[in-house]
């Protein structure tokens, strides 16, 4: 096999406040070889995750990323060889293969690595039937266990895992609010996606924005923003109502954690459920969700929306595109044809 060379983006300081370049430093190694039960990887796409910035400051669910380490990024490519029965060359998959051109994964210990399904892009694959599909799916309907006639309000509508949220709960009859910030982004929540109402935080109140849109209240707040838009979905919360926690993207750059919600015993007067999860406990019950991921897709009733950026280098600055919400849908990074 031959030595080719393998580029890597490794973590070279802890961020304080929003990432920077300087976070990070690019290497070069020698391509791995996979040893018994190992497959070796040629990734194509990395992924730009907002949990990848908690990885990167402490442990969180997962231990930090050690300093000097690949950074840590879920990835989509195809197996170049193969020492596990169950894998062979030219396959597609995506796991958790970190940023760099080529990875060796044993898939019976390591991280679960999940096919990219066939009949679609690899970008589909990673974003509406890849992990952001999965969240959406199981964070809505498991979690948030919501129905047909209930009121779903989303924070951080317009991203990747939000828009995917909305468009679930429209298929499943719900009336759904999205929260994003922006003109462009909310026409594009009402008019492509169709959303019942979008509201602009940067340009409307919250509160008062609620208040018109969710008068019989809030029955499934899906959150992936977490801070003060949080404290104000609490003050609408309708009797029984859940608030599933995916994300708090707003505080992820704080260098002093802020105080919990402030209307949090709304919970108790409202008899209400506030759940975290991560779609890691779910994928056992992936193919459950892709199957019907997608029939939609393929029946044109779920858009996908993919923000690519181009080359291996571009990859720090599309991850700090998150945090300015700059990106347009699933953040990916193309790095090989």
């Amino acid at each position: 096999m031959p030595q080719e060379i393998n580029r890597q983006w490794l973590l070279a300081r802890r961020p304080q406040g929003p990432v920077a370049a300087e976070d990070f430093r690019r290497h070069e190694a020698a391509m791995p070889e996979p040893g018994e039960g190992e497959i070796l990887v040629r990734n194509l796409y990395l992924s730009c995750d907002p949990t990848q910035r908690g990885w990167m400051a402490n442990e969180t669910y997962m231990p930090a990323v050690p300093l000097g380490e690949v950074m840590r990024a879920f990835a989509g490519g195809e197996v170049v060889a193969s020492r596990d029965p169950r894998f062979v060359p030219g396959q597609r998959v995506q796991g958790l293969f970190g940023w760099q051109d080529y990875t060796v994964v044993k898939p019976s210990t390591d991280w679960p690595i999940l096919p990219l399904p066939d009949g679609f892009s690899i970008p589909t694959g990673m974003s509406a039937l890849g992990l952001t599909g999965l969240t959406a799916y199981f964070g809505l309907l498991d979690v948030g266990r919501a129905k047909a006639g209930e009121t779903v309000v989303v924070s951080g509508a317009a991203g990747a895992t939000g828009s995917v949220v909305g468009q679930i709960a429209k298929l499943k009859g719900c009336r759904v609010v999205g929260i994003a910030g922006g003109p462009e982004k909310c026409r594009y929540l009402t008019s492509e996606l169709g959303f019942n109402a979008a509201i602009d935080y940067k340009r409307e109140n919250p509160i008062t924005a609620l208040r018109t849109h969710c008068s019989k209240g809030i029955d499934v707040y899906f959150d992936n923003v977490g801070g003060t838009m949080l404290d104000c979905a609490l003050m609408f919360l309708a009797l029984h109502g859940r608030v599933v926690i995916c994300g708090a993207i707003s505080t992820y750059n704080d260098e002093t954690p802020l105080p919990g919600p402030k209307n949090y015993t709304r919970l108790l007067t409202r008899r209400g459920r506030m759940e975290g999860f991560l779609v890691l406990d779910y994928y056992a019950r992936a193919p459950e969700a892709m199957a019907e991921l997608a029939g939609w897709l393929r029946e044109g009733k779920l858009k996908d929306r993919v923000d690519v950026a181009l080359g291996f280098d571009s990859a720090p600055a599309a991850l700090a595109r998150l945090f300015s919400g700059q990106n347009r849908g699933k953040q990916l990074v193309k790095i090989a044809e």
